[in-house]
């Protein structure tokens, strides 16, 4: 495929993608039916990192972090960007220098399946990362590669202007045309969860609120009262 910078995405409405960050990866997750996680080994490089917005793709060749900087000139405030690499890298692509032209322009964080460095620097900073590794090991600027184009990043398919939540929990995909579907669905957990939190509250047992007692015995369970004598 010929390298390529898409300049314009369609992107989800900001007040709903929002809320989605305020649900969380794990409520999400499981609201769009237990889809659009990616691989656990994408983690914060700071506790408290979270991440909400719809994504800027990005396509780089491994020791390679060209097409971050090009990524910079066609994002938008709010924007996310998802790097992936041509194949398995763990350099370190983006550190404190392209994390402040990163915020210069606005852009609410990183999720990239490689290496960051700087790593000080960047939760000093406070900017968001989720990576697959932390490495000092330095990359070139020498192959083109793509932007806004689709990309499975540790696992996950996304495509450009697709919401990302990431959290302490991981990473999530919801896609774009899903947003306010799947806004709806995590209204309708939490508001379950509530109640289900309400009568856990009051003693009450999961195996008769989530009617855990009749799979019990379908599975052939049985319940045996030992003599404290034998």
């Amino acid at each position: 495929m010929k390298p390529i910078i898409v300049r314009n995405i369609e992107r989800p409405d900001a007040g709903l993608v929002q809320k989605l960050g305020e649900y969380g990866v794990a409520t999400v997750h499981e609201a769009q039916g237990r889809t659009g996680l990616m691989l656990p080994y994408m983690r914060p490089i700071y506790p408290a990192a979270r991440i909400a917005g719809p994504a800027v793709t990005v396509f780089c060749h491994a020791g390679d972090n060209l097409m971050i900087h090009a990524a910079i000139e066609v994002s938008r405030p709010g924007d996310v960007v998802v790097v992936t690499t041509q194949s398995e890298s763990t350099d370190g692509m983006f550190g404190e220098l392209l994390a402040t032209s990163f915020r210069a322009h606005g852009i609410a964080g990183l999720i990239i399946d490689a290496g960051v460095r700087d790593v000080a620097d960047l939760t000093a900073m406070q900017f968001p990362v989720f990576s697959k590794a932390i490495s000092a090991q330095g990359t070139v600027k020498e192959t083109a590669g793509s932007v806004n184009i689709d990309v499975v990043c540790a696992g996950a398919l996304v495509h450009p202007g697709d919401a990302i939540v990431a959290d302490l929990d991981g990473v999530v995909v919801v896609q774009r045309h899903e947003v306010a579907e799947v806004v709806r669905l995590c209204e309708e957990r939490l508001t379950k969860e509530a109640k289900n939190r309400k009568r856990l509250r009051a003693g009450e047992l999961g195996l008769d609120i989530y009617g855990l007692r009749a799979k019990l015995k379908a599975l052939g369970l049985q319940y045996v009262d030992r003599n404290s004598q034998e």
